[in-house]
């Protein structure tokens, strides 16, 4: 397991941007998929996007696509940039890594960052 350091969260009007940071503490990031997920409030967490290894393999919720993007540097930190927040878009964002292929699946991760709070006002 690797420690995971999120940033970026905070309160924007619709129509608004943020971009959350996810940071290793210690190990490098380059052998693990890397996810990001959301638990809004009386909700399940759900799957918002993942990065491969390589970083060539990005999939996405369909809530999400064309307004979210992830993606990873060579300092092994993991970005999304998240354009166009609706309201339904507010919920704790978690990062999250693992072995194996890249997914969707919470499953696939056993490395969870604390959360970032998103906050989309109407």
């Amino acid at each position: 397991q690797v420690q995971l350091v999120e940033s970026g969260g905070g309160l924007v009007q619709a129509g608004g941007s943020l971009r959350l940071s996810c940071a290793p503490s210690g190990r490098t990031f380059n052998t693990y998929i890397m996810g990001w997920f959301r638990q809004a409030p009386g909700k399940e967490r759900e799957f918002v996007a993942a990065i491969s290894k390589g970083g060539y393999t990005t999939p996405y919720a369909d809530s999400v696509k064309g307004r979210f993007t992830i993606s990873r540097d060579n300092a092994n930190t993991v970005y999304l940039q998240m354009n166009s927040l609706k309201p339904e878009d507010t919920a704790v964002y978690y990062c999250a890594a693992g072995l194996g292929d890249v997914s969707s699946s919470p499953h696939s991760y056993d490395s969870w960052g604390q959360g970032t709070q998103v906050t989309v006002s109407s």
